[in-house]
């Protein structure tokens, strides 16, 4: 077995399992210190131990790798990821308008989310990095996020579309937290609440409807900002009149988030339930911060079959030019 393809794989596990960023991260850094070494440097354990990036657990995997068997750690995970029930929607899913990277909370660059993204097949794939006020995410300004386009704008094939967006936060007014000029030039824009969850359900119902009813949001991301599993512990859900924001949703053209992160199953049944029947559109998104966390489109496309969703009213099955028209139609874009 490949060494460098083993440490790949087993650091894209850990990120689909959530794990600590810090061991994926180990077995990323010793993928890419074996990427240049010859078959005789990977045969010689003393100048692997000598190698930097490779430590006792990463040295374990090129050895047996090398061996020619699937290494211990990488069987464990793939025997801990299981295999996932077969669902018709997932093979109909053509992109992903939700992710992040190291420019902002994501894990690892633009390069590796995009080489991700096109060895699960998809079309593709929109860089969402935070905007400026969530600091803990380190927020892009307005400056960053300009100088982030050629990046995106690089990382394009014959097969596969790397668009270049945002999860911009929604403000307590409703407003968004980045610059409107700004905002009409992106290819897709993903709103998301993420301070004061715990609102007055009749001031966090305008802040949302404001924000979908202005004209520049594509995507209402994780509706309710719960979390129901995970290390980040348990989070209620924020309350809301969910009639009224996803009838803004459906009139105003925004495509409500099936936000596949385990942790979050956002939004809850009974709220797609109330959303499907407002004739909302929907995109079902990984909402990944690292490449592993792609493949969790899985969890949202079951969830969205069990809801009966329609397939035809998930933006992300749709085609690049069906997806660019829609945004194009629907709001003013920039230059």
């Amino acid at each position: 077995m490949d060494p460098h393809a083993a440490l790949s794989e087993i650091a894209g596990l850990l990120e689909r399992e959530r794990s600590s960023r810090y061991k994926s991260r180990a077995f990323r850094v010793a993928a890419d210190a074996v990427a240049g070494l010859t078959d005789a440097q990977l045969d010689d354990v003393a100048v692997l131990r000598r190698t930097k990036g490779i430590g006792e657990s990463t040295l374990a995997v090129i050895v047996q790798a090398r061996a020619g068997v699937v290494p211990d750690y990488l069987a464990d995970l793939r025997t801990r990821a299981g295999v996932e029930q077969d669902s018709r929607l997932r093979g109909l899913l053509r992109g992903d308008l939700h992710a992040h990277s190291d420019w902002s909370d994501g894990l690892t660059s633009p390069a590796l989310m995009a080489a991700g993204a096109r060895e699960l097949g998809h079309e593709y794939l929109a860089l969402t990095d935070h905007s400026p006020r969530l600091r803990v995410a380190h927020g892009l300004s307005a400056d960053r996020l300009r100088a982030q386009r050629d990046v995106v704008g690089g990382l394009g094939t014959d097969a596969f579309t790397m668009l270049w967006g945002i999860e911009v936060d929604i403000l307590d007014d409703g407003e968004l937290d980045q610059d409107a000029e700004l905002l009409a030039q992106l290819d897709v824009v993903v709103a998301s609440v993420h301070s004061k969850l715990r609102m007055d359900a009749d001031a966090m119902t305008r802040r949302m409807v404001a924000a979908v009813a202005g004209g520049r949001v594509d995507v209402l991301g994780h509706v309710t900002g719960r979390l129901v599993e995970g290390a980040r512990g348990m989070r209620p859900p924020s309350v809301f009149d969910a009639a009224a924001v996803f009838d803004a949703c459906a009139a105003h053209g925004v495509a409500v988030e099936i936000n596949s992160r385990p942790e979050r199953q956002d939004p809850p049944e009974e709220l797609i339930a109330i959303a499907l029947a407002a004739g909302c559109l929907f995109s079902i998104d990984s909402d990944a911060h690292a490449p592993g966390q792609l493949s969790l489109l899985d969890h949202g496309a079951r969830r969205a079959e069990d809801a009966g969703i329609p397939a035809d009213r998930i933006v992300t099955t749709w085609s690049l030019p069906r997806l660019k028209e829609w945004i194009a139609g629907r709001r003013p874009r920039g230059a």
